[in-house]
């Protein structure tokens, strides 16, 4: 008989990503997989290997707002109990959670049903559900070493990386060509829901910076916002550049490996990414995260040698028309970063990932 797992993430692919891979990986080892989330995995719930999809009521914490309160309260209560229903009627072996609030009421059912348990933390800093849910968990699963934890989440940490889709594992036997002289040179642009307007704001009046004979070479895909689309591709149109632009892209991890270089916000599933399929970035980080961990994702490869991370405050179009001058005339600097961001890849992070899932399974919820 196969054992079940049930994955809960947020409704972002930062969050689902990791988890679609860890629920592929078990699928191929016989695990009946299942998905608790919140209303925003319809965008990526087609391609999710689950058995079933459970919507989960969420809310995250904004302001200190006494009504808003009360109505994330509220919601998190009922998320809870919709939650523990699940999983007293499936009963899985295994709970795991991926981080966002959406996580919260099935990562604490499973505390208050004594279903065992593991968090994903994929980010260099533990996240705000993370934290709330950590010593009720099992084991700690992390991308890299978190510092600063007290010692009883210490002592449940395992380092596994973060798991990335097999979309991913596939494109990544594709090696990295740098741009001939002269030749096309293909630059990715995206940076998920809080970051595609910044970028689309950016890229148009830095482009049109550039000598004529660079924007030639250009060829640009680029993620919009629906509502930014057609703006940007008209600045594109009118400099007679080749591009593409779209709200979303089910086909992203063979656009990073067919870049030459990508421009991108540095959540933890983007950092991932570009060191497994080994490309070279410019990371603008999300300013404003109360824990900065962007942040401290972006650092992992800019340490590597692998990407060249820039403040949000401190690019303007300007400069990146400069740091596009640069790199677009450096084919050596770009095959060096491809091959140090390699470096740091975990390609076999979804496979020690399952087999932590398995060993807590294995011991009823004992330590790993």
């Amino acid at each position: 008989m196969s054992k079940t797992v049930l994955l809960t993430a947020g409704g972002t692919g930062g969050h689902l990503f990791p988890a679609q891979a860890l629920a592929s990986e078990l699928e191929r080892r016989g695990w009946a997989v299942e998905l608790a989330t919140d209303e925003r995995a319809d965008k990526y719930g087609t391609a999710f290997p689950a058995r079933a999809v459970h919507i989960i009521a969420s809310e995250t914490i904004r302001g200190r707002n006494p009504v808003a309160l009360a109505k994330t309260g509220l919601n998190l209560l009922l998320g809870t109990l919709q939650a523990r229903s699940v999983i007293k009627s499936l009963k899985p072996d295994v709970v795991a959670g991926f981080g966002g609030y959406p996580t919260f009421p099935p990562m604490y059912a499973a505390r208050l049903t004594g279903t065992p348990s593991i968090l994903h933390e994929a980010n260099g800093v533990m996240g705000r559900a993370n934290k709330m849910l950590a010593k009720g968990v099992t084991a700690i699963a992390t991308s890299v070493p978190l510092e600063n934890l007290p010692g009883d989440l210490a002592a449940k940490q395992v380092q596994t990386g973060n798991p990335v889709r097999d979309a991913v594992l596939e494109a990544a036997n594709q090696p990295y060509t740098a741009p001939e002289a002269e030749g096309e040179f293909k630059l990715l642009v995206f940076g998920g829901s809080q970051g595609a307007r910044f970028f689309s704001d950016l890229l148009p009046p830095a482009v049109e910076q550039l000598p004529e004979d660079l924007r030639n070479r250009l060829s640009i895909v680029q993620q919009c916002r629906p509502e930014d689309m057609d703006r940007v591709q008209k600045v594109y149109d009118t400099l007679g550049i080749r591009a593409e632009c779209a709200s979303f892209f089910q086909d992203m991890p063979r656009r990073i490996a067919d870049s030459h270089l990508v421009l991108c916000r540095s959540g933890a599933s983007s950092v991932s990414e570009l060191s497994v399929l080994g490309r070279p970035s410019i990371l603008v980080p999300l300013p404003g995260a109360i824990d900065q961990d962007q942040a401290a994702n972006a650092k992992v490869l800019e340490q590597a040698g692998g990407a060249w991370p820039i403040r949000q405050s401190e690019l303007s179009p300007e400069r990146l028309a400069e740091e596009l001058t640069k790199l677009i005339h450096a084919p050596g600097l770009l095959t060096e970063a491809a091959a140090n961001a390699l470096k740091v890849a975990k390609p076999d992070a979804v496979s020690r990932l399952a087999d932590l899932v398995e060993r807590v399974a294995a011991n009823k919820g004992e330590r790993p």
